[in-house]
């Protein structure tokens, strides 16, 4: 299963590619103004995935907002490219309570294995072409990077290798 899963620690690029193309049909993906609102269906594959709600140990404090209106929120930055402060103004969930339940979900994972599910699903349904799957990487020196360290000291896997040549 792992391995249809970029392990990205950009979840927000992860999300933005995620809701609209694996699985637009899940979301209101019209032309109105509530695009990104968590449809049924999305909202009862992410429902499961999320942590349990904590409890304040004395409960003297307001009640959470509610996971589904702060998953909009965070569908509604992702969507717009908004500020996280904006969120104030649209009345879907304060900035603070979207952005803490952002981070809270992003530590416990419930955006990879989000990704992962539907990753799979999409690929049990149409199946994916790896032919067109490619790596990015750099093969430069980094314009400000350190003096050059002395050689990296043999290991035993190399000393190995060297003695069967």
């Amino acid at each position: 299963m792992s391995r249809y899963v970029h392990k990205s620690h950009n979840v927000s690029v992860l999300l933005y590619h995620l809701v609209p193309i694996s699985i637009g049909k899940l979301c209101c993906m019209s032309q109105s103004s509530t695009s990104w609102l968590v449809s049924e269906e999305l909202w009862a594959k992410i429902e499961p995935l999320l942590p349990p709600r904590r409890v304040h140990p004395l409960g003297c404090h307001r009640p959470r907002v509610c996971d589904r209106a702060a998953l909009n929120a965070i569908f509604f930055v992702l969507r717009t490219g908004c500020q996280w402060n904006a969120l104030n103004a649209t009345g879907i969930c304060t900035s603070s309570s979207a952005h803490r339940r952002f981070s809270e979900w992003r530590k416990a994972g419930v955006f990879e294995r989000l990704f992962e599910e539907v990753l799979l699903e999409y690929e049990d349904k149409l199946g994916i072409d790896w032919r067109w799957l490619s790596c990015d990487g750099a093969l430069t020196k980094a314009p400000l990077g350190s003096k050059k360290q002395g050689a990296t000291p043999p290991t035993e896997a190399s000393w190995e290798s060297s003695a069967a040549a």
